[in-house]
């Protein structure tokens, strides 16, 4: 029996994939061909549909036990990425009880960042058929009833203090390692080492992550407006083999991401305040940067560049 060693268990949206690509390179590690098996966020086989491109995404679950065992490798330190597994409960519980001993890193992303990453990877896919980040995150609750997938639960996706609070009551916290998306595209190596320092494994051999793709983003024209719902039509009818050209189409010349505006950004925190303060009681570690407005570029305003932020008791924080 070979099952992971360790977990990239979040968050969607924080470079999970650039992180799994580059722990790939390190000689004593194993990480599975396929990045995001999703093996723990089931007792069976996924649902058969959700939302938008929701069936395609189950279409590549990994749920039957012999399957999931061989995209390991004996006599390696094997490890998977599936971001979903910290936000699901159930899913911790059930890591919990089939590999209690496995190591858990959690890369935390600012959360109002985070969605609107999220919302804008679906907006540009065609998928996501509302045009504003805020109003989509106020329809959460009623595609969460609807059995959408979670890709699309863009505000509950960010609620990090009650995850880690649950994750918490299960795994010892020597077990968990945390450290923040912008560390891991700021400081590289110095994150890099911190990870396999966790693993065990020998540090300075990793050096880098592969850069991010910048998502694009559509204007809201009538021209995405026919396109968008061309994609939902095709994903229902034939999955990615018409969705995917559709959504290549939709990106063509399309700019990059744009920032949000303060005031978009004070309207979405609302949704994160309260937890933003549960994560800081739970991990001891400082987060109210996250409450505050960003520049154009996402720095924060008023502020000059720096490198490790730090904790409460000074230390540097990841």
């Amino acid at each position: 029996m070979t099952l992971p060693d360790f977990l990239v268990i979040g968050v969607p949206k924080a470079a999970t994939t650039a992180l799994h690509t580059a722990l790939a390179q390190h000689p004593d590690l194993h990480m599975s061909p396929i990045k995001e098996p999703k093996f723990f966020l089931t007792d069976g086989p996924p649902p058969a549909e959700g939302g938008p491109g929701d069936a395609e995404t189950y279409r590549e679950h990994v749920w039957q036990r012999a399957d999931y065992e061989a995209l390991f490798e004996p006599g390696k330190i094997n490890g998977e990425s599936t971001p979903f597994y910290l936000y699901d409960l159930e899913a911790q519980r059930r890591i919990h009880r089939l590999i209690p001993q496995a190591k858990l890193i959690v890369v935390l992303r600012d959360p109002v960042e985070r969605a609107h990453s999220n919302w804008t990877h679906l907006w540009s896919a065609g998928l996501e058929p509302i045009g504003d980040v805020v109003e989509a995150c106020a329809q959460e609750k009623t595609r969460i009833e609807q059995g959408w997938a979670p890709f699309w639960h863009y505000i509950s996706l960010g609620r990090y203090g009650e995850q880690l609070t649950h994750l918490y009551t299960l795994f010892p916290r020597d077990q968990v390692l945390i450290f923040r998306y912008r560390d891991l595209l700021n400081h590289p190596a110095t994150t890099l080492d911190r990870i396999c320092a966790f693993l065990g494994v020998p540090q300075g051999i990793l050096t880098t992550v592969p850069r991010e793709n910048v998502t694009a983003h559509p204007s809201d024209s009538r021209l995405h407006s026919a396109l968008s719902h061309l994609v939902r039509l095709a994903d229902r009818l034939a999955g990615q083999t018409l969705t995917t050209p559709l959504s290549r189409l939709l990106q063509h010349r399309a700019h990059p991401r744009r920032p949000l505006t303060w005031t978009q950004r004070r309207e979405l925190l609302t949704y994160f305040a309260a937890d933003i303060a549960l994560l800081q009681q739970t991990t001891e570690e400082d987060f109210s940067d996250w409450l505050r407005p960003r520049d154009r570029s996402g720095g924060l305003v008023g502020t000059r560049p720096t490198g490790q932020s730090q904790s409460r008791n000074g230390r540097p924080q990841a």
